[in-house]
C-alpha cells in the first residue's frame, strides 16, 4: 500500500491541472519542442535506447538529467530528454529502458511542473515487464519525507512491473551521485561522466544590507570571474557556490545581476543553525571569504524560473528576504529589453533597515522601469505585514494584470511567505485558473 505524498489541496490541483493541460497542449508542446531542439540535437542515424525523464524544482534534476544525457550519447546511446509533466505512458512503452530524475519539493511533495503527471500515479498502467528503470531521487534528509516523491514513483513504477532501481542523495551528496554513475556505466560500459565545471570567481565587492536589523545580515555580493571570461546565464538562473568547510554539498544561490552587468551578483543572508552556530556557506561568504580571495561556482540553468515566453508578458513578482534576488535578475534582463510592466511586492521585517535594494527600487519606480512597488513589513506593526496581505488588498488588480496576459513569479521562502502566496492567489484567482496559469508556465516559483 503506498502511502501518497501529495495534500487534499496539491491533489486537487493536479486533476485540475490535467484538464487544463489538455485544452493548453498544443501551445506547450510547440514550447516543448523549441527547447528540446535548442538542448538536445539529435544524433544522426541513432535511434533513441533511453528515456531519460527528469522533474525539477531548483534545476539540480535538470542539470542531472542533461548531464546524464550527455553522459549516455558520448558512449553513442540513443537518448531522449523529457520533463515529467510531458511524459505519457505509451512513450515509456516505446523505450526499453528509462532513467528517472525526481527533485521532491516541500514536505514530500512533488515539484510544481510534475503536477500534470502526478494523475498517472493514481490509476494502474499496462504492464511493462520487459522494461528496466532506475530513479534517482534528490531530497534532504532533514525533511521528515526524504526523497518522497521519487520512492513513489519507485513503487508506481513496479506496480507496473517495470524492474527499477532506486538510489536516493541527500543534499546532492557525492556517493550517492557516484552510486549513479555507476549505474550508468553498469547500463553502457563506455559511459565517461563528464566533472563538474566549477571555476574561480574573485570577490571584488561586498556589501552590509541591513544593518541594524532584528534578522540576520544580509550581504549582496559581486564577483568576477579569475580567468578574466565572463560566462553566459540567463535570468532565473543560479550559482552553485563550493565552501571549502564542506566541498561535496555546494550551495545555490539565485543570480541577481545579468551577464550585461559583466559580473555575478549573489545576495546572501547569514544563517544561523538551531544549536545556535553559523551556517558554513553564509557565514564564509559573508564574513570569511576575503576581497580578492577566489570561490569555486557553478552557474546551473533554472529553466523553471526563466523567462523564456513571458519575456514580454507584464509581469508579478513576489517575495521576501533574499528570495529579491532571483527577482532582481529578472527584472533586469526585462528592463534591459525596454520591458516596463511589472509589479514587484517585497516582504521583510521593518522599513528603517530592512529595505534591501531600495535606492535601484526607487529608482527604476521614477524612471518608469517599475509601474508598481508595495511592500510589506512584518515588524512595524500595519494591516498588511505580509506580502499575501497585499495581493489581497489589491484582488482586482492581480485580477486585472492576469487578464492582460501578466506572469506571476514567486522567490523566497516556502513555509510563510510561498504557502500564503499560493492561498491569497487561490483565493484570488480560483483554482482553475491558477492551474492553468501554471500550465502555461505564467505562475513560476522558487522557494526553499
Amino acid at each position: 500500500m503506498v502511502e501518497w505524498i501529495l495534500s487534499p489541496v496539491r491533489v486537487g490541483a493536479a486533476m485540475s491541472l490535467l484538464a487544463a493541460y489538455g485544452a493548453l497542449c498544443a501551445g506547450v508542446a510547440w514550447q516543448a519542442r523549441r527547447r528540446r531542439q535548442a538542448l538536445m540535437p539529435t544524433t544522426q542515424g541513432q535511434a533513441s535506447d533511453v528515456l531519460v525523464i527528469y522533474a525539477s524544482q531548483t534545476g539540480q534534476a535538470e542539470a542531472l538529467a542533461l548531464q546524464t544525457q550527455q553522459a549516455l550519447r558520448l558512449a553513442s546511446v540513443g537518448v531522449q530528454l523529457l520533463p515529467i509533466g510531458q511524459l505519457r505512458w505509451e512513450q515509456l512503452q516505446q523505450h526499453p529502458r528509462s532513467l528517472w530524475l525526481l527533485s521532491t519539493t516541500g514536505e514530500g511533495d512533488a515539484p510544481d511542473a510534475a503536477l500534470p503527471f502526478v494523475p498517472l500515479l493514481w490509476h494502474p498502467q499496462p504492464p511493462a515487464a520487459g522494461h528496466h528503470a532506475a530513479v534517482l531521487a534528490l531530497g534532504d534528509s532533514s525533511y521528515a519525507r526524504f526523497c518522497a516523491f521519487g520512492q513513489q514513483v519507485h513503487a508506481w513504477l513496479q506496480r507496473q512491473q517495470v524492474q527499477a532501481e532506486l538510489i536516493c542523495v541527500d543534499r546532492m551528496d557525492a556517493r550517492a551521485l557516484g552510486q549513479w554513475q555507476q549505474l550508468l556505466t553498469r547500463w553502457a560500459p563506455a559511459v565517461q561522466w563528464s566533472p563538474d565545471h566549477f571555476k574561480p570567481w574573485i570577490l571584488r565587492q561586498r556589501t552590509h544590507l541591513n544593518p541594524g536589523s532584528q534578522g540576520q545580515a544580509v550581504y549582496a555580493l559581486e564577483l568576477v570571474p579569475a580567468d578574466g571570461v565572463l560566462p553566459t546565464w540567463e535570468a532565473g538562473d543560479v550559482a552553485a557556490i563550493q565552501v571549502p568547510a564542506d566541498p561535496a554539498h555546494p550551495r545555490d544561490y539565485s543570480i541577481a545581476s545579468i551577464p550585461q552587468e559583466g559580473c555575478l551578483q549573489l545576495l546572501v543572508r547569514q544563517a544561523v543553525r538551531a544549536n545556535g552556530s553559523w551556517g558554513l556557506a553564509s557565514h564564509w561568504l559573508g564574513q570569511g571569504l576575503q576581497l580578492g580571495h577566489t570561490v569555486d561556482i557553478q552557474l546551473r540553468a533554472h529553466a523553471a524560473f526563466r523567462l523564456q515566453g513571458n519575456a514580454r508578458r507584464p509581469l508579478i513578482l513576489v517575495g521576501n528576504g533574499t528570495g529579491l534576488a532571483g527577482l532582481l535578475g529578472l527584472l533586469k534582463a526585462r528592463i534591459a529589453q525596454g520591458e516596463h510592466a511589472q509589479w514587484l511586492v517585497l516582504g521583510e521585517r521593518q522599513a528603517h533597515c530592512d529595505a534591501l535594494m531600495d535606492a535601484q527600487l526607487q529608482t527604476w519606480l521614477q524612471h518608469g522601469n517599475l509601474q508598481r512597488l508595495d511592500r510589506a513589513w512584518s515588524r512595524d506593526g500595519g494591516s498588511m505585514p505580509y506580502v499575501q496581505h497585499v495581493l489581497l488588498a489589491q484582488a482586482e488588480a492581480v485580477r486585472a494584470w492576469v487578464a492582460q496576459g501578466a506572469a506571476i513569479y514567486v522567490s523566497g521562502s516556502r513555509q510563510g511567505m510561498g504557502d500564503g502566496v499560493h492561498a491569497a492567489l487561490l483565493q484570488i484567482l480560483g483554482a482553475a485558473a491558477l492551474q492553468a496559469l501554471q500550465a502555461e508556465h505564467r505562475y513560476c516559483r522558487d522557494l526553499y
